[in-house]
């Protein structure tokens, strides 16, 4: 019998924590409660496209897709494979257009590293398509939730807190308006308020500070549409990182 897979949400932040730190080692401790699904299809902040896609490779590349960052990022692989039945699965539940020209980008990859570090698990990317508002990325989500019963995970990686422009080097606290924003999205998830989380916009004061582009923000919505009555929500990475970078994650089921 087929095992109901939980969906979740992770906050990546600096592809630097692909080299590991406190936050890989949640990460890992996530895998090991999750076990080995059938599949993963994962909603990455930095695959945008016009039109909706989704990797059908059966061994998609793991892409660099940052600048600026050690030659030791640079070198890391992350070989899992794909999964051209799961793909063709996903295709037929929302329209995607099954491609070979993307593969597995930091977003899913530096998260990915640490939650199956022997890269045993087959992994999908559905894209951003960005014709589709807030609503309807939430209902593509919907779409996605068969799979769930058919042992697949259905995973988001952004970070629901993300301003680069307000980011602190050297460190320091949460600004009061990421710490409010962060506090108003768990509190809406625990709620199982959908319609806040559609209209983030609304969620908290000066909520376009902690989201001022919205793509990673976007894969949270897959998450939260997976959402069933009862289901428990459980946070993990509940951090701010330098004033205005959530890495806070979430699991439903």
């Amino acid at each position: 019998m087929t095992m109901t897979q939980p969906a979740v949400f992770f906050g990546h932040g600096s592809p630097m924590n692909a080299l590991g730190g406190p936050f890989a080692e949640v990460w890992r401790n996530i895998g090991e409660g999750l076990g080995k699904p059938r599949g993963v299809v994962m909603v990455s902040a930095h695959w945008e496209t016009q039109g909706l896609g989704v990797t059908g490779q059966t061994a998609p590349p793991t892409i660099h897709d940052f600048g600026g960052f050690p030659a030791e990022l640079f070198a890391m692989q992350y070989p899992a494979p794909g999964s051209p039945e799961l793909a063709a699965r996903v295709a037929a539940l929302t329209g995607a257009v099954v491609t070979d020209q993307w593969g597995l980008d930091h977003g899913t990859w530096s998260v990915l590293a640490h939650v199956w570090p022997e890269a045993d698990v087959p992994v999908v990317q559905l894209s951003l398509d960005r014709r589709l508002d807030a609503r309807g990325h939430y209902e593509l989500g919907q779409a996605l939730a068969p799979l769930r019963d058919e042992g697949v995970i259905i995973a988001g990686s952004g970070d629901w807190v993300h301003n680069l422009r307000t980011w602190k080097r050297d460190g320091g606290g949460p600004y009061p308006w990421a710490t409010a924003f962060d506090a108003a999205v768990k509190a809406a998830l625990v709620a199982g308020d959908h319609d806040a989380l559609i209209d983030w916009v609304h969620l908290a004061e000066d909520a376009r500070l902690s989201v001022p582009t919205d793509e990673h923000y976007l894969p949270l919505l897959y998450v939260v549409a997976q959402q069933r009555p009862g289901e428990p929500v459980a946070f993990f990475n509940d951090r701010i990182e330098g004033g205005s970078i959530s890495m806070t994650g979430v699991r439903i089921g």
